[in-house]
């Protein structure tokens, strides 16, 4: 209906151009949006006020001459000029029933459109480091991520879905180091286990299966293993855990030699890898690429694009390091790209990794990072401004964390206290459905408090159950039409549309007719929370529609008539769940 209305202004404007009243150069942006109140009608636009401040003219009087040029339709009932020259549209009473029969037209692909037009964009989300488990933050990235990934999707857009492998540098080594101390322990050595090293029952899981693999192959003594090694914290202050682990990276590759460190570094980065995966996969998360930090260092991308920054004069030498001149380009403070030992910082791999991106012609790049990393954009924004790219394509989306609630009772997130912390544990309680629907029903920036007693619950008050319970009674209503010996007849349920007069029916077409701009208006902004809230009021349309009429009456039309518009409804919330990684269950 919008692209209809849409099309008669413009053709309006086209027309006082052609005879003179509207300059030929004005542009024609026609922006609509429903109304809140109907007694302003159905639709709005401003156009005439945004013509008239560029023509200098009167908005309301140009206002009533675009009224006026506007064609005739036999779906718009009338127009009228309100306030300072917006114009309203009242819509034909039969106007959106038009939709019922697209919906069923179209089906699984109801609300598809062609906006995007095929433009590659991006969506880089969750990369958590391979060092643990994915814990809920991480889940509420992935939920937001595959979300708006899916409807950009559906809005026409070219979406590469990745998840960034952060397979190298100092957490990496931490690990390995953690994992190789656990298994000279199984090994029989008693060694001090490091204040900063990873300490999750997973660490001596992927032990035990390099002990079981490689036996005492890996083994050193614990005397030659802390030898000279600087002390770690101690109770009293004293010590340094982070000269601490860092001698002991650089014990363990001296002990081990590059072939034998590389295979402790690789039970840890796989065993944990292969967990995220299966994670996210039975989260329905799916990725076209997972790509290796490692093989940007590998390859010589970071060397080369740390000669790029040096060749174009945007680095400088103090005390031994490579520094990046990122305050001529609005940030804060100049960042180290190359240590004062000769090694490459997190963020020089960073840079590399996101010049890639645009040498991968990517039309438009989203980052879906956690909140604190919000002091990092104007950095690895800053290094592709000097690189020459264009850094307003790329746009980073900030997740907060999820805080978890049982009632009013918060959970505390500590594996020690015997509580759950882990997506895993979170998707067995309340399943995937419910985790993935809370997940989204909050803007990426704002905390969210997420009740798992509500997302379990069986209630009006869960949004998820609400909604699929919608889905489930439609289809009930269904079957009792099978178990009467009744046969549903979508030809005359079509021809008899005009029979759905009532209040709850009216409502419930014209929420319907709203899907389509929701599918273009949430991709567009990064909000996925708009179709789970439109989704939400979807359903109570119906319930609503569901207890205050009957559907399988004996007036056959009438029937038909329901039981088309009810067909919609379902095939509707079907897509809209499907988009957010929800089940539409036929039985509840």
């Amino acid at each position: 209906m919008k692209d209809h209305l849409r099309e008669l202004l413009t053709r309006a404007v086209l027309a006082l151009q052609n005879e003179g009243t509207i300059a030929k150069d004005a542009p024609i942006d026609v922006q609509l949006e429903r109304t809140r109140d109907k007694q302003h009608g159905d639709f709005a636009c401003n156009i005439a006020l945004t013509l008239a401040k560029r023509l200098r003219a009167n908005p309301r009087r140009l206002a009533e001459q675009i009224t006026a040029a506007v064609p005739a339709s036999d779906q718009v009932e009338r127009i009228e000029v309100a306030g300072p020259g917006f114009i309203n549209f009242f819509l034909a009473g039969d106007a959106f029933r038009g939709v019922i029969p697209r919906i069923l037209e179209a089906g699984d692909a109801f609300g598809h459109s062609t906006l995007g037009q095929g433009r590659s964009i991006q969506v880089e989300f969750v990369s958590a480091n391979p060092t643990g488990p994915l814990h809920v933050g991480h889940g509420r990235g992935a939920a937001y991520g595959a979300a708006v990934a899916d409807l950009l999707a559906a809005a026409g857009f070219r979406v590469h879905r990745e998840y960034y492998i952060n397979d190298a540098g100092r957490q990496m080594d931490i690990l390995a180091a953690s994992v190789w101390l656990r298994y000279l322990e199984l090994c029989g050595e008693r060694l001090p286990f490091p204040s900063n090293g990873y300490r999750g029952e997973y660490v001596h899981d992927i032990a035990k299966t390099l002990h079981g693999r490689h036996g005492d192959e890996l083994h050193a003594s614990a005397a030659v293993v802390m030898a000279n090694l600087p002390p770690d914290l101690a109770a009293d202050g004293s010590g340094d855990k982070e000269a601490h682990i860092d001698g002991l990276i650089a014990r363990a590759k001296e002990i081990l030699g590059g072939v034998r460190y590389r295979l402790v570094f690789d039970a840890g980065l796989h065993s944990i890898l292969g967990d995220i995966r299966d994670d996210l996969q039975e989260f329905s998360v799916v990725y076209a690429e997972w790509f290796s930090e490692r093989s940007l260092i590998e390859s010589g991308e970071v060397d080369r694009v740390i000669e790029r920054l040096r060749a174009g004069g945007h680095l400088f030498q103090q005390d031994g390091a490579w520094w990046f001149r990122s305050t001529d380009y609005g940030d804060e403070k100049d960042r180290v790209l190359v240590r004062e030992n000769g090694q490459a910082t997190y963020f020089a791999h960073d840079i590399a990794y996101h010049a890639g991106k645009f040498e991968r012609g990517f039309e438009r790049i989203i980052d879906i990072w956690g909140a604190d990393h919000h002091g990092y954009v104007p950095r690895v924004k800053a290094a592709l401004s000097a690189l020459g790219y264009d850094a307003s394509r790329l746009d980073v989306l900030l997740v907060q964390f999820a805080i978890l609630y049982r009632g009013d009772t918060r959970v505390q997130m500590s594996t020690r206290s015997g509580q759950f912390v882990t997506l895993r544990e979170l998707r067995a309680e309340v399943g995937n459905d419910a985790a993935r629907f809370f997940y989204v029903l909050r803007k990426c920036e704002q905390h969210m408090d997420f009740d798992l007693d509500l997302a379990k619950s069986e209630s009006s008050d869960n949004p998820v159950y609400y909604i699929q319970y919608a889905h489930a009674r439609i289809c009930s209503v269904l079957r009792q039409l099978a178990e009467m010996g009744l046969s549903e007849d979508t030809t005359l349920g079509l021809n008899g549309l005009h029979r759905l007069g009532e209040e709850h029916e009216q409502q419930l077409i014209g929420r319907l007719s709203q899907y389509p701009e929701t599918i273009e208006n949430a991709p567009l902004a990064h909000e996925p929370h708009q179709l789970a809230y439109y989704l939400r009021e979807l359903a109570n349309d119906f319930h609503t529609y569901y207890n205050a009429h009957q559907f399988l009456v004996e007036d056959a039309e009438l029937r038909n008539a329901r039981l088309t518009l009810i067909r919609a409804a379902r095939q509707v919330l079907k897509n809209g769940l499907e988009l957010l990684g929800v089940g539409a269950p036929d039985h509840m």
